[in-house]
């Protein structure tokens, strides 16, 4: 106390000046009005400048939380795409206009679950990513995984509250697709070559192919709704002993960056893969 006492003593003349300068600059603004929009408009500038800098850096800490939010966003309308409904019999007609979603779980076929990619790699033969929801979050193997631009692999392997996704650049890897253009189907498949395409084969040269056409999962799929992204051709590679294209195909997924992903849950692949094992055994 007594050092602030001796500060305001050394330098009473200056504070004094300091008080009445802000006097005389009060009177000067509040009175003047030309003066008083002069002022008004440099301190709202000022203001402006100070709170787009606080809302930058406060922007900046929120990154995760709004991320978070925009990937659960993103479930949510996912759940409503008209692919992911599919009822027992070709007579049923679903409008999406006015069905409600909870009248709809009878024939819900699938159902999205976010999740967070925690590792992964793409400089491997087999590459895989892990993310983190396991089976105590309802993830199961076998499961189809997709990212925001399309399709990332399939879990191969589920703890308590992580999984491993072999991913489409996998050399084992592979899954039926479709050309957007002709429905003309084909399998995908990673060479172990370049992370940067992938390869799709079977695809007959009757079907009218061209460079930049889209590739999409196909409806007979157990792991995927269809119509998803898959990727675009990047180069059609002749083959004269066959009757068949060789597709060199670049995936729609970025996978040295990918952050988010959604597990596909087929609701009625249990039932399905009973039914087709069943079968099986009768036909042997």
């Amino acid at each position: 106390m007594r050092n602030v006492f001796l500060f305001i003593r050394r330098h009473f003349n200056f504070l004094f000046f300091l008080v009445l300068q802000i006097i005389a600059l009060s009177f000067l603004f509040r009175y003047n009005k030309f003066h008083e929009a002069a002022f008004m408009n440099v301190s709202t500038e000022l203001t402006g400048r100070i709170n787009e800098k606080y809302n930058g850096i406060e922007y900046y800490f929120q990154l995760k939380r709004t991320n978070e939010a925009l990937v659960k966003e993103n479930t949510r309308l996912h759940q409503l795409l008209k692919d992911n409904y599919e009822a027992p019999d070709s007579n049923r007609r679903l409008i999406m206009d006015t069905i409600k979603v909870d009248s709809g779980r009878t024939i819900l076929k699938f159902n999205y679950l976010e999740a967070k990619v925690v590792s992964s790699t793409t400089a491997l033969q087999a590459n895989y990513l892990t993310i983190h929801r396991g089976f105590a979050q309802q993830v199961r193997p076998n499961m189809g995984v997709v990212g925001p631009q399309g399709i990332v692999g399939t879990v191969v392997n589920v703890s308590e509250n992580f999984a491993t996704v072999m991913s489409l650049l996998h050399r084992n890897y592979k899954v039926v697709v479709k050309l957007k253009n002709g429905g003309e189907r084909g399998t995908i498949e990673w060479d172990g070559l370049s992370p940067l395409f992938v390869t799709l084969k079977d695809i007959p040269k009757s079907a009218k192919v061209v460079k930049g056409d889209t590739v999409l999962t196909n409806q007979i799929s157990s792991l995927f709704p269809a119509n998803i992204m898959v990727g675009t051709v990047y180069d059609i590679v002749p083959d004269n002993a066959s009757n068949f294209y060789t597709l060199k195909v670049r995936p729609s997924t970025n996978f040295f960056n990918i952050e988010y992903v959604y597990v596909v849950d087929n609701m009625q692949y249990e039932e399905q893969k009973r039914l087709e094992d069943s079968t099986r055994k009768k036909v042997q």
